[in-house]
């Protein structure tokens, strides 16, 4: 994301190193060189053990399963490696910065301590080519997390890895245990992410490669791509995941796509979904999931006997991302496949209800603040509250607060709203870092103010949230 006017906000010194400041009421900002950043870390406890990664962004060709493209990735993969820990445990992870511009690493879904957040010029300085960067947290919950750049349009190309963070006293009532991960490839294919932003500013809304239909224009994203993907895999190379038949299967699906929805299911399989975003919910059983960018979900599959198509239906646009899970014998689906159950159930926000274990203790809120979504496809540019990338005006809050965030789409667009450093309750339903916001709906996200610093808001489609859609929130002191 572009650095707007942040310098002015944060006051970066010539080294880089990040002081204090007062909001317009007056009021000092925590800051993440704070004491209070750390406190809040410390108080969480830990395991004491350490997993300590390198991890080098780097560039290089790739193979989709066919297409061979040049990209940006994580050591050489797209996904990159799966980084498992335990919670509590203490993540070291040195990145080198191969890069031939700046990067970061956010920990998408981790309410770890707000200097290790990743977003440059609000928590940390950018990462300069051949610079190394160690992210230093605690892993404070379990779940299903991912990681990614926070710079411009890296997160379209192949920079983005699994993370998860395993409870040991969770049942595991399952035998075995997959992540998916899904995404939208267009980057080596004759254009790059960055053209494609430019071509969106400069064609009002329209990419260089044409648009997915008026549904697609109002709804889920503004690029038709090339390639969809399961595990870095075009659908006529799937990658395939053995289990046997009758096996309980663990499925841990991450949307790591920039500017596609999707809508999943697994061909003659219901599935019963566990947690989203991490945190568990009530089970319910569905035919389909609908899995915007950001979101994750874990369902748990009793599998049958034979081989079985894996869809991911790009929301409102044409082509499929496509997987085989195989317990026996029979011939592999074909990828133009459609599974009924794509036109079944499909699980929605209202239907999913916290676990007991992490439902938010009913409270009214101390603060609440309305984000207005604005913005429009002619001009191409987004925002906040009307103004675009402002991250000089945060929202503000205070250590100990119950706190409201109304996210209101005023536009014709889908809009995944992700909050850093904190994990929300819609009302009445999960908790959630990321929340899909649909045409002209208002979604309320509570949450504790128990994180201090300063975070980042901003819509998760790639090109929205770099062409405006952020904002910050802080706390004061």
């Amino acid at each position: 994301m572009s650095p707007f006017n942040r310098r002015a906000f944060l006051g970066v010194t010539a080294l880089g190193v990040l002081t204090a400041c007062t909001s317009e009421a007056g009021s000092p900002l925590i800051l993440p060189t704070d004491p209070l950043v750390g406190q809040a870390e410390a108080a969480r406890g830990g395991t004491g053990r350490t997993r300590s990664v390198t991890i080098t962004a780097t560039t290089g060709q790739i193979d989709l399963g066919g297409p061979v493209v040049s990209t940006w990735t994580y050591d050489g993969a797209a996904p990159g490696r799966e980084l498992r820990v335990g919670a509590g445990d203490l993540i070291e992870a040195r990145l080198v910065n191969q890069l031939p511009v700046d990067t970061s690493v956010h920990w998408h879904g981790l309410a770890l301590r707000n200097d290790m957040d990743g977003a440059p010029h609000l928590t940390q300085p950018p990462i300069k080519p051949g610079e190394t960067f160690t992210y230093r947290f605690i892993a404070p919950s379990p779940g299903t997390y991912w990681f990614h750049p926070h710079t411009g349009t890296q997160l379209d190309r192949g920079l983005y890895a699994p993370l998860i963070v395993e409870d040991p006293a969770e049942p595991g009532r399952y035998d075995a245990e997959w992540t998916v991960v899904l995404d939208d490839w267009i980057d080596g294919t004759g254009t790059t992410p960055d053209e494609v932003l430019a071509g969106l500013r400069q064609r009002g809304g329209h990419s260089m490669h044409g648009m997915g239909g008026a549904a697609a224009q109002q709804l889920t994203g503004d690029v038709t791509y090339p390639h969809y993907l399961i595990n870095g895999r075009v659908p006529a190379a799937p990658v395939t995941f053995q289990a046997g038949p009758r096996q309980r299967v663990r499925v841990r699906f991450i949307n790591a796509g920039s500017d596609t929805a999707f809508r999943v299911a697994l061909g003659g399989h219901r599935m019963t979904v566990t947690h989203t975003d991490g945190f568990p919910v009530v089970p319910v059983t569905t035919d389909a999931l609908l899995i915007g960018m950001g979101e994750r979900y874990d369902v748990l599959i009793e599998l049958g006997d034979g081989a079985f198509g894996l869809v991911a239906q790009a929301e409102a646009k044409s082509g499929v991302a496509f997987a085989v899970v195989r317990t026996g014998s029979g011939g592999v689906p074909e990828p133009t496949v459609q599974p009924a159950e794509l036109r079944g159930k499909v699980v929605g926000y209202a239907d999913l209800r916290s676990a007991d274990s992490v439902v938010l203790a009913a409270k009214q809120p101390d603060v609440v603040h309305r984000l207005a979504l604005t913005g429009g496809m002619m001009s191409y540019e987004w925002g906040i509250n009307g103004r675009a990338g402002d991250l000089t005006n945060p929202a503000r809050v205070r250590s100990g607060q119950r706190v409201r965030v109304e996210f209101v789409n005023s536009t014709m667009m889908w809009h995944p709203m992700h909050l850093h450093g904190h994990t929300f309750q819609i009302a009445g339903g999960p908790r959630k870092d990321t929340a899909i916001v649909l045409p002209g709906q208002t979604v309320a996200c509570d949450f504790d103010a128990d994180n201090p610093g300063q975070w980042m808001v901003h819509c998760h489609n790639t090109y929205h949230a770099e062409a405006g859609m952020a904002t910050a929130l802080g706390y004061q002191t």
